[in-house]
């Protein structure tokens, strides 16, 4: 039977008693080995804070254009700051977005002999000097999201028969999340525009917040794909390749892609994704022989490019395939490779 809408779980399961606990455990489990998303209520976080990201997000796209540029990630060597509408691309197609994108911010580590590549992605976010309040409200969110986030991942290696503490080790104090502030304007009329064209998350573990009422998402399963709209009070939550990678396949990370809105409409979207330290292997989970079993080894890449075990590989191949312009701008020493 196809599969119409994502599942939908409750994350107050988790710390209502035992019984709920595990029950919401293996629904997590099952719904990310058989589909990859879902949506997740119960999450706790305050309204009044997802009101204000979506209305600190809402503002930020309403700067002029010259105060957006300022802050344009050219001028980032962590890939970080606004990128102009059509400044991304996926799978080689032009993505129909704005975006800002916030980072853990840190100091910038000099490159020298013997230092990583993707250590260039470390350092400071770019803020606009016009919403001062965006840095503390960025910031909440990202710290509320992250506690989330790891809830969830220990809550999936005890489902796998792993220790609860599998994975914090590779994130520590030194995680490496990511904020996306999206603006999507309307380019559909009718016949349906690239917002985002298809592709897998890279990470670990991604929550989206889309706008109330609005559309566009769409996940694949079985060779179709589904609709996700935005449902009231619920985060999107979908798994990336890394956590794939952990699971040998057991756990799935999903194509998605995002059809731009009808014109004369846009569409607000803020994806957060939490990812370990760029230093970080994920561990290989020593799930239960039931789950091992069903495994299916990992998944082709759109781009045939296969999944690098050091997360830091991995982030930074995805920035140089993303934004060729900040790599001209930033990083010429890495266009030969």
């Amino acid at each position: 039977m196809a599969l119409e809408t994502l599942p939908v779980l409750d994350f107050s399961r988790l710390s209502a008693g035992p019984e709920e606990a595990a029950g919401f455990r293996a629904d997590l489990r099952d719904a990310m080995h058989e589909v990859g998303f879902l949506y997740l209520s119960g999450h706790g976080v305050p309204q009044e804070l997802t009101d204000a990201i979506l209305e600190v997000s809402r503002r930020f796209f309403e700067l002029p254009e010259e105060q957006k540029l300022a802050l344009e990630n050219t001028h980032s060597p962590q890939f970080r700051g606004y990128t102009r509408m059509g400044g991304e691309l996926t799978a080689g197609e032009v993505d129909w977005r704005e975006q800002i994108d916030v980072g853990a911010e840190r100091e910038s580590v000099p490159r020298g002999t013997g230092v990583a590549d993707y250590w260039r992605l470390e350092g400071p976010n770019l803020w606009p000097e016009a919403l001062p309040e965006m840095r503390e409200v960025v910031t909440e969110w990202m710290e509320r999201l992250s506690e989330i986030s790891m809830e969830l991942l220990r809550a999936l290696a005890v489902s796998l028969g792993a220790p609860e503490n599998a994975f914090d080790a590779a994130f520590g104090d030194k995680a490496f999340p990511v904020l996306k502030i999206v603006r999507y304007p309307g380019e559909s009329d009718p016949d349906p525009k690239q917002g985002v064209g298809q592709h897998r998350d890279g990470g670990v573990i991604t929550l989206l917040l889309v706008e109330p009422g609005k559309g566009g998402l769409q996940v694949e399963h079985d060779g179709a794909w589904i609709d996700a709209p935005q449902v009231p009070g619920a985060f999107v939550v979908n798994i990336g390749e890394m956590l794939e990678l952990a699971t040998n396949g057991y756990l799935k990370a999903t194509l998605h892609r995002v059809i731009s809105p009808l014109r004369g409409t846009d569409r607000i979207s803020v994806p957060f994704f939490y990812n370990p330290a760029l230093d970080a292997t994920m561990p290989q989970l020593a799930v239960s022989p039931e789950f091992q079993e069903k495994a299916r080894g990992l998944s082709v890449d759109p781009n045939n490019s296969p999944i690098l075990e050091t997360y830091g590989d991995n982030a930074l191949r995805y920035r140089l395939r993303a934004h060729p312009n900040v790599v001209a701008a930033q990083h010429p020493d890495l266009l030969a490779g």
